[in-house]
């Protein structure tokens, strides 16, 4: 672990919950409205520098990245990982944020889809996740149009280890959220490595490749039609990251009572949220339920060879928060 080589603000915030798995009627009884969601530390607090926080019991994963040798470790951990010959373990201090090592992916020059990823199934399923990881872009990131270029976690979108991209969710088959950076075709909408959103497969999608949902509550495509998520919604300003920079980034995956719009995603970064979305229908049964989380760098086209690199992912049933200094 170590002292993290690039420290960002932290808030400590005493008695911050937000999510559970689960209501008082049981694993799939109702989400009460929780009111705001908590910011600064949460179950990072009691393990600082993240010292033995994957014994943690409200903990399902965690990884530093200091246990490998090479790449070829990391299936001690994670389920799967793809195009083994561009993932690596980072050594040198600028591309690890604490300890000595960090997961490295690198996009080369391509007019071929590709995507790096590692993979974890979650076992036993959960209705509600919520997924820390520190990343950084390289200086050198100036990928365009559809890229899935941070975290993903689902329910049932995997079948026999493939994806089932253009299949809609149809409440019953599947859900799924990425965490992640958006920039249109021509990269004129925001600069590298884009806006700051959460894609989406979900009941109400409006296209059958997913939906974009964005701080300010627009939704793409078809931003001219208005959000479904509610009179508790708070519009926030949209947020792109600067590059070579490490952020902490959290997303909380919270599934719906079958029959009610209490389903959640909330987006923080630095322990701020930056984003929330209530009033989500994302399953009409109680069996479809978070079975799985990645970390991504893909493209479906790259002019320049970059990289993307991540460190202490943590993967809980409540609100994790930035590191906290040891």
């Amino acid at each position: 672990m170590g002292i993290p080589r690039a420290w960002l603000g932290v808030f400590v915030c005493a008695g911050c919950g937000g999510g559970g798995a689960g209501g008082p009627d049981g694993p799939h009884g109702p989400h009460p409205d929780a009111g705001p969601p908590p910011t600064g530390a949460g179950i990072s607090a009691d393990h600082p520098g993240d010292v033995g926080i994957g014994s943690d019991p409200r903990v399902i994963f965690a990884d530093d990245f200091e246990s490998y040798g090479a790449a070829a470790d990391l299936t001690t951990k994670w389920d799967d990982y793809y195009q083994q010959q561009l993932v690596r373990i980072a050594t040198e201090a600028p591309n690890v944020f604490a300890g000595a090592q960090a997961l490295e992916f690198t996009m080369p020059v391509t007019v071929d889809e590709i995507s790096n990823a590692v993979s974890k199934y979650v076992s036993p399923e959960v209705d509600v996740i919520y997924y820390r990881y520190y990343s950084k872009y390289e200086s050198t990131f100036q990928i365009t149009g559809s890229s899935h270029n941070g975290s993903e976690v689902s329910a049932h979108y995997f079948i026999d280890g493939q994806a089932t991209p253009g299949v809609p969710a149809d409440g019953t088959n599947k859900f799924l959220i990425a965490y992640e950076n958006w920039r249109d075709d021509t990269g004129t909408n925001a600069p590298s490595p884009g806006d700051q959103n959460i894609y989406i497969y979900w009941p109400e999608q409006r296209d059958n490749y997913g939906d974009h949902f964005f701080p300010n509550g627009d939704v793409m495509p078809n931003t001219s039609i208005p959000n479904n998520f509610g009179p508790t919604f708070v519009s926030r300003p949209q947020f792109v990251p600067e590059l070579d920079r490490w952020y902490a980034y959290e997303v909380m995956l919270q599934a719906n009572t079958p029959g009610e719009r209490d389903g959640r995603v909330t987006c923080w970064v630095d322990g701020e949220v930056i984003a929330d979305f209530p009033n989500l229908r994302l399953r009409d049964v109680d069996s479809l339920t978070i079975d799985h989380f990645s970390l991504s760098l893909h493209a479906h086209a790259n002019d320049v060879e970059t990289r993307k690199w991540f460190d202490n992912v943590v993967a809980a049933h409540e609100y994790i928060g930035p590191m906290v200094p040891p």
